[in-house]
């Protein structure tokens, strides 16, 4: 009695049922019928999911290291970092550079306003630190006596302005 309950409902049903089983292996292969709206297909080719978050995140807003910046502090390389050749690449053409914080500016108006900032007097605070050495690690080790930590001079930078 029961199997003849159920076949008169198959019959009526059948087509419901074909298209829920034509719906589901369509979002088994990822595609999705036309009347559904929107795909929600997920798998393409430049996916950015494919690259580390992690590396992304950390990356982001790099910016130079306090060792780095001590090496361009010298007297030669801060010369060629603030008399850069016009680049139309970089912001501000590349004649407005921050030297202490490794950033370029639009205009000199904005690297002023940028020296007031808290950003640039925690950067000089840090940059008075003389950087670590491989002598200095050795001492820290035990291999030698200890010696008391220098500190550098860092005054913020002039701006020379041009008045056309």
């Amino acid at each position: 009695m029961g199997a003849d309950f159920d076949r008169p409902l198959v019959g009526r049903f059948e087509h419901l049922l074909q298209r829920d089983l034509q719906k589901a292996e369509n979002e088994v292969s990822g595609l999705h019928s036309i009347n559904m709206g929107k795909s929600k297909q997920i798998g393409n080719h430049n996916s950015t999911r494919k690259k580390s978050i992690g590396k992304t995140w950390k990356t982001k807003r790099y910016t130079k290291h306090l060792d780095e910046i001590h090496a361009d502090m010298k007297p030669s390389n801060a010369a060629k970092l603030l008399k850069q050749e016009v680049d139309h690449d970089v912001t501000g053409s590349a004649q407005h550079y921050c030297l202490h914080c490794a950033r370029y500016f639009v205009d000199a108006k904005a690297l002023k306003e940028h020296f007031r900032t808290k950003l640039h007097k925690k950067r000089i605070k840090l940059l008075k630190e003389e950087p670590y050495s491989h002598a200095e690690a050795e001492r820290a080790a035990g291999m030698g006596s200890y010696v008391a930590h220098k500190t550098v001079e860092v005054k913020t930078q002039t701006i020379e302005e041009d008045m056309d």
